[in-house]
């Protein structure tokens, strides 16, 4: 039967569902589990359980399906991406409070990051583009452990919730557009807090 849904969009087959016709919501969920498992494989740097982080974001597409409204929302596929990416992200935030896990043990400052606002693009280590490492000699692109620890420290003291919060969400690779989506918040004043951040960080590294 789900072989006949192969010819439809999605937004066709949610009306469709809405109509009361059985077996689309498990050709949906079906179809996105690529998606979820690749949003796992980005949130795991956060410190959560990689079967856990699957789990909360098949929630997370359920409820995208159940929710998705196609005269307010946009398509499916960007709307149930959003649905995932914040449940995931929930989910971790609740984790952390429970088992008060250190700041180092979810941040990898060599995780590799884009290098451009939108998250297309090449990508490198965080360190280097907080750090303008790009522009030092290859000597100075070696950073003691020391050096690492101040700047976890720093990370710990001197941002806020919501930078930290942003922080988080660009070391999986999210750009500023889909951070602020996840968090609720406007793209400015997404991008704003990710260009304090850097601010912050590479005045510390001097």
């Amino acid at each position: 039967m789900q072989d006949n849904y192969n010819g439809y969009s999605d937004e066709e087959l949610l009306i469709r569902l809405r109509d009361g016709e059985q077996g689309i919501t498990d050709y949906i969920m079906n179809k996105y589990k690529n998606l979820v498992r690749s949003k796992a494989k980005s949130m795991y740097i956060l410190g959560a359980d990689s079967e856990d982080l699957i789990q909360e974001g098949m929630i997370g597409l359920f409820k995208a399906i159940r929710d998705y409204d196609s005269g307010r929302d946009a398509s499916f596929f960007t709307f149930a991406d959003l649905c995932v990416s914040r449940q995931m992200y929930t989910a971790v935030q609740a984790s952390r409070r429970q088992k008060h896990i250190p700041l180092n043990n979810y941040i990898s400052l060599y995780g590799n990051v884009s290098t451009n606002h939108d998250g297309e693009g090449e990508e490198e280590s965080l360190l280097n583009v907080l750090t303008n490492a790009s522009d030092l000699n290859p000597e100075a692109l070696i950073i003691d452990k020391e050096n690492v620890d101040r700047l976890e420290m720093l990370i710990e003291q001197e941002l806020s919730s919501f930078e930290k919060q942003v922080l988080d969400l660009y070391l999986t690779g999210m750009g500023y557009q889909q951070i602020a989506k996840v968090l609720g918040r406007d793209e400015k004043s997404t991008d704003n807090a990710l260009q304090r951040i850097k601010t912050k960080l590479r005045r510390a590294m001097k």
